[in-house]
């Protein structure tokens, strides 16, 4: 590194970042605790650990891209780096305190109200497997969605014939996990599925 060039801190990393909106939640990302780590290295190349909100999320391309050019705009910056990680899974615990509050998060908030011993959720839309391997489904609307095996799985069991408290009997089993934890999980994903058109309660 030449004298003349100035060491990038990770304070300034974090005030570009601090910048980033995510598009879907008028906060930014390290607000929202969405960044897990900071590394800058010699040549003030930069490594960014960040997470998104839900596996799922259709906007990871717009976020990571936003991310890289904030901080990019840094004097002296090297490479940009970003590595998705989703471990430990993000939620809204994650969050600051006075971001949660903005956002009226007490509790998280459900934009539907399902019925867990009767409604039979019925998945929609079409899966895709892209050339890179990347899975894919995609609603009527032809919204594409980037979604992981398990989240497939479970919209393939989505057949109408189960309910909210069937299908987290049948993952509990399956994940060997608490009933408890996998009823959050479901209830979530159902959630989340619903407001991507790719579910029918």
């Amino acid at each position: 590194m030449s004298s003349s060039q100035q060491s990038v801190t990770e304070e300034q990393v974090y005030s570009a970042l601090r910048k980033c909106m995510d598009p879907e939640i008028p906060i930014n990302v390290v607000d929202l605790g969405l960044i897990y780590g900071v590394k800058v290295a010699k040549d003030n190349n930069v490594d960014i650990k960040m997470t998104m909100t839900t596996r799922g999320c259709p906007l990871h391309n717009t976020l990571v891209n936003d991310v890289k050019r904030y901080v990019g705009k840094i004097d002296s910056i090297g490479n940009v780096n970003v590595e998705i990680v989703w471990d430990p899974p993000w939620s809204i615990e994650r969050m600051d305190p006075s971001a949660r509050e903005k956002l009226g998060f007490g509790k998280p908030k459900l934009r539907f109200t399902i019925d867990y011993e009767k409604s039979k959720p019925t998945k929609v839309g079409k899966f895709l497997k892209q050339e890179d391997g990347s899975l894919v489904i995609i609603n009527d609307k032809e919204q594409a969605y980037m979604v992981n095996d398990a989240i497939v799985d479970f919209w393939n069991s989505c057949d109408g014939t189960r309910t909210i408290n069937q299908l987290t009997d049948q993952f509990s089993t399956k994940l060997g996990a608490p009933r408890e934890q996998v009823e959050q999980e479901v209830v979530q994903l159902v959630q989340q599925l619903l407001e991507a058109d790719l579910l029918k309660a």
